[in-house]
Order: structure tokens, then sequence, then C-alpha cells
């Protein structure tokens, strides 16, 4: 009965992870308490995961890697590689995965993935290619980067804490260097000679045009006698049509709250034509129509911005009016894009996701304002390096190295040296304590500290041991190569509609106890299906994947073709090598 009730709680974790409907780590939550209220663990046992050295060890990361972020690091790292001229597409491809990579196996791959999208973004528009050619090779670098150390991803620290649980011996530092530096240089290289063949080279015309707002945008003059005399220019009550911009007197007037309208202004608006025709007699105003460009939205104060929204901004899952986005950052948003789709009609009632890029308007001050928010991220434009504290940064690195130091020649425990580096990097203020704090990714921690309890169900009520029944009365006869793969495969199918720390969990079990009872290492499956989590490019959901995909204008049929080669070479690789770095 406890076995059923478990693969019943599988069975609906991965429909719900599917659906989208409930945030992942909330769908933890309720397994958990599921899995307490059956009585199948105790409250103990359902909450062990989340005390375990290897959540310290995850938090520690944030707070280091969001210090290197917040003291200009990798912006001046980013600087050096946006200041290389004259080299090829090709040339400037195989540097960024370098690069990516490099960082990617010492930080998480969707930090690095989303720090560096500004720095190739401006990259390719100074080479003169469409982003979409670059960005994709980055993002896949750093899923290739992330196999290198244990560090390098957080489903490497899950999957090693869940091997110590069941009595084995914990990932090294670098064990997985020989694995992921062959899949790195081998991902790499197909990237180059074949992968980048099936890139798009989407559009990369003006704001107006990628954004597909010129439609949207109208002149109305405000004739004597009208209603919308002397009114707030924000307040015009004219549904959802937003004012961009004044002319009076032939004067350029970026409005705020103060400015009201006159008499014979001209209004470049937002919204549905159709509407403002309807709200013509009504409202006293004449439609004008001419063809508007990006210079018609900016001046030397009024800049156009694209913001990233990030994946634990406020804005996920709520819209812009209920967060009061424009009076929250004097900006208006003038679209939004969503795996190549622009919304440009009611955009204060769409609900946002995390991957949207958002087409705003305002003043250079606010704008520079939201580069200290990590709800969002300019992508448009680099940041100035000149205030960054180097200083502090270079701290921050010789910390980080003495903790890999420290913990790979067992001097301190891992999870107590990043402890000790990231307490030191808050006591030398290399980073506050406020932003320390936030800087945590709490939701992938519930996620992983959940998931390894349910690891835990299964093998306390045996469900791992009548799933591996399962795989090895099919599939034995076909050898333990074709299990091995089997198991791989299977983790790169989960990461789909689950987070790659997530399948990793729900696999393990299975694949350790069906090693045991066919008298083989149970190391060589473990690292199988830890490192299959972490190379799945198939689809845009892994999250470094899902930054891209609106700033790069991608489609899925892009991530299939490109991230489809790249994983199957990938997982050959891998079912060459794994048995002979860690025989069965």
């Amino acid at each position: 009965m406890e076995i059923t009730i478990v693969l019943a709680l599988l069975v609906l974790a991965v429909v719900m992870f599917s659906l989208e409907k409930i945030s992942p780590d909330i769908v933890t939550l309720i397994l958990l308490i599921a899995l307490i209220v059956s009585g199948i663990l105790t409250p103990k046992e359902a909450f062990e995961g989340f005390s375990s050295d290897f959540i310290i060890m995850l938090a520690s990361i944030f707070i280091i890697s969001a210090s290197l972020q917040n003291n200009g690091v990798m912006d001046w790292m980013s600087s050096r590689l946006n200041s290389i001229t004259k080299i090829s597409e090709t040339g400037i491809m195989l540097l960024i995965m370098v690069m990516a990579g490099a960082i990617s196996a010492f930080m998480n791959n969707t930090t690095v993935s989303a720090m560096l999208i500004p720095t190739v973004i401006s990259i390719a528009r100074r080479i003169q290619v469409s982003p979409s050619r670059l960005l994709m090779p980055m993002a896949f670098a750093t899923l290739f980067g992330g196999t290198c150390t244990l560090i390098g991803t957080s489903t490497n620290v899950a999957g090693s804490a869940y091997m110590a649980k069941m009595g084995l011996q914990p990932i090294g530092m670098f064990e997985l260097l020989p694995l992921g530096l062959t899949i790195w240089a081998a991902g790499s290289a197909a990237m180059l000679l074949l992968g980048r063949r099936f890139l798009p080279d989407t559009h990369n015309g003006s704001v107006t045009e990628r954004y597909n707002i010129r439609q949207y945008l109208s002149e109305i003059i405000v004739l004597p006698g009208s209603k919308l005399l002397g009114k707030p220019v924000f307040n015009l009550d004219l549904g959802d049509v937003k004012v961009l911009k004044v002319l009076r007197n032939k004067e350029p007037i970026f409005p705020d709250g103060q400015t009201r309208t006159q008499p014979g202004d001209m209004l470049l608006v937002e919204g549905d034509r159709e509407e403002l025709i309807q709200m013509r007699k009504n409202k006293g105003i004449e439609i004008r129509g001419s063809a508007i460009s990006d210079t018609d939205l900016e001046s030397e104060d009024v800049k156009l911005a694209e913001l990233l929204v990030m994946a634990h901004s406020e804005l996920v899952n709520s819209t812009l009016k209920e967060v009061d986005f424009r009076r929250k950052y004097h900006l208006s948003v003038l679209a939004i894009h969503r795996k190549n789709y622009n919304f440009n009609e009611k955009i204060g009632h769409v609900q946002i996701k995390t991957g949207d890029v958002l087409l705003v308007q305002g003043k250079k001050d606010d704008i520079a304002i939201i580069r200290k928010n990590s709800d969002l991220m300019v992508i448009n434009e680099l940041e100035d390096t000149k205030t960054a504290n180097l200083k502090k940064g270079a701290l921050t690195v010789l910390l980080f190295a003495v903790a890999i130091v420290l913990g790979t020649f067992n001097l301190l425990p891992l999870s107590v040296a990043f402890l000790s580096a990231a307490v030191l990097v808050v006591l030398t203020r290399s980073i506050d304590l406020e932003n320390a704090y936030s800087s945590i990714d709490w939701r992938l921690l519930v996620l992983i500290g959940g998931m390894t309890a349910f690891g835990a169900a299964m093998d306390k009520t045996g469900a791992d041991i009548f799933l591996a029944q399962q795989v090895i009365k099919y599939m034995e006869p076909l050898g333990v190569y074709y299990i091995l793969a089997g198991f791989m495969v299977l983790t790169v199918v989960l990461t789909q509609p689950m987070s790659n720390a997530a399948a990793a969990m729900v696999v393990l079990p299975m694949a350790i106890q069906t090693a045991t009872t066919l008298g083989i290492n149970e190391r060589t499956f473990a690292i199988g299906v830890i490192v299959s989590a972490s190379i799945s490019m198939i689809t845009p959901f892994e999250p470094a994947c899902i930054l891209i995909y609106g700033p790069g204008q991608y489609r899925i049929r892009d991530f299939l073709r490109v991230g489809g080669i790249l994983t199957i070479i990938s997982l050959l690789i891998m079912l060459y090598l794994i048995p002979i770095f860690w025989p069965m």
C-alpha cells in the first residue's frame, strides 16, 4: 500500500511540474505533507533534507556569487571580452563558449547566463550579427561547464548528498572534471562545426520593428475644449492607451507625473487605434498618422530599454497593474516579448513569466536604478564598470579560491569551507547582509531539500526496489549498458517537465537500487543520472535557456535542432566514458 502511495505521488508530482500551475517548491511541500500525513515519513525524516550540509553549501555559493556580481567582477571580465575587435563570428563564438563554460564550472549556470546576456548582445551588434547566433552557444556552454565540478550545478551537489545518504562516497570537488572537460570540448566543437549551421539568424532591426509596436503608435491632437485639457498626462482616462511623448510648440516633452495637457498638444500614444477612433468625438481629439521610429521615442534624457525578467522576480505570475509597475519603477512598458510573440495590447493585464523581455521607456536615471534591482536585467546595453569595486571583488575571488582548496584537500568539510567564505564576504562588507540573504534562491533549496526526502520515502517503502525490479525484468536481457543508457535517457526526458535537480532525485533511487540488485558499481549509475540531468538542451525549459529564449527570439524548433544534436552527442560520450572512469 505504501509503495502505491509513493508511486502515485510521484506521478502526481510529474504532472503538476508539467502543468506549471503551481510553483515547483510548493508542489514539493505538498508532497512532503502528503508523505507525513500518510505516515510514510515522520516529520523528522521529511525535513531532514533541509538540515543537510549541502543546503548550507548551496546557500553559501549563492552569496559568494552575488558578491562577485555586485562588485563588478563579471562585468569586468565581460568588458574585456567585449573589447576584442576584428574577430569572426566563429572566433567570438568559441571565446564566448570558453569563457561561459569556465565560469559556470564554479558558479550557477543560470546566474552566469544572466550576467553574460548583455555582453553577448553587445558583441553581436558590434560585429553585426544577430544575437541569436551567439546566445544559444553561450547558454549551452554554461551547461557543459557545470558538469566539470561538484559545485558547477546544484544538481551535482544534491545528487552527491543523496549518494552520501545512501552510504556511497560523495562526489569529490574535481571528480567529474575528466568527463566534464570532454563533454565541454566535444560539445563546443559540435556547436562550431555542426550546430551553428542550424542557428537562426533572426531579424535585428529597430526596436519598433522587433517589438511590432509601430502599428500601435498614433499621434493625437488635443483640441480646444477637449475633456482632456488640464489633466495629468498619466491620468487621461483613455483606457489602455498610454501617452509616451508630448509635442508642445514644436518642443518635445517626455511626460512625468506633473505634466498636464494644454490646447494644441500633440501626444504620441500607444494603444488600439480603433479604441482611439471611438473616443475621438467624446474626448475632443484629432488623430493623425505618420511614420514613427525609435528616435521619436527617445531623447537625450529619455531612452528605450529592454528588461529581462529573472526567475526570482516579484513580477513572475503577476501583472504590471498588480505590481503598479509604472509608479514603482517610473517606466512605461511598451511591449512584452515572450517565446517569439509580442504582447502589444492590454499589456497591463498580461501575467508576467520568467524570461519575458519588457520594452520600456523612461529616463536614463530610472533605467540605471534598474541595474541595482535583481528582479530585472537591462540587456540592451552594458553597465559602466568604472563604478565597480574590483578590490572587494578580488577579495571575494580569493576567499572563494581558498574555500575550494580547503574543501578539495579535505582540510575542511566543503560545507564549512564555503560557509566560512560566505561569512567573510559579509564581514568584509563585500556584500551587505540584506543582499546576501536575498541572493539565495530559497525556492531551489526547498525543492532540493523536499525531493531529497521524497527519495528517502522511495527507499524506506521499497518503491525504489519495486521500480528497479521492473527495469531489470524488461531490460536485463539487453545488458547493463542498455540499462545505464535507459536511466540516462529517462533523466533527460524528466528534466523537461521537472527541474534538473528534481529529475535527478526521482531517478537516482531507482538507478542505485538497480545497480545494487545487479551486483554492479552503484556509483557508475549514480554519476550517469546526475550528469544527464545537466546536459538536456532539447527544449528551452532549462532555466539558463529560458533566459535567452526571449532576447534571442528563438523558437522551440531551434532548440530541438541544435540542442537535440548536442544532447545526443553528450549522452553518447557519457555512455562511453562513464564505465571507463567509474568501472561497473
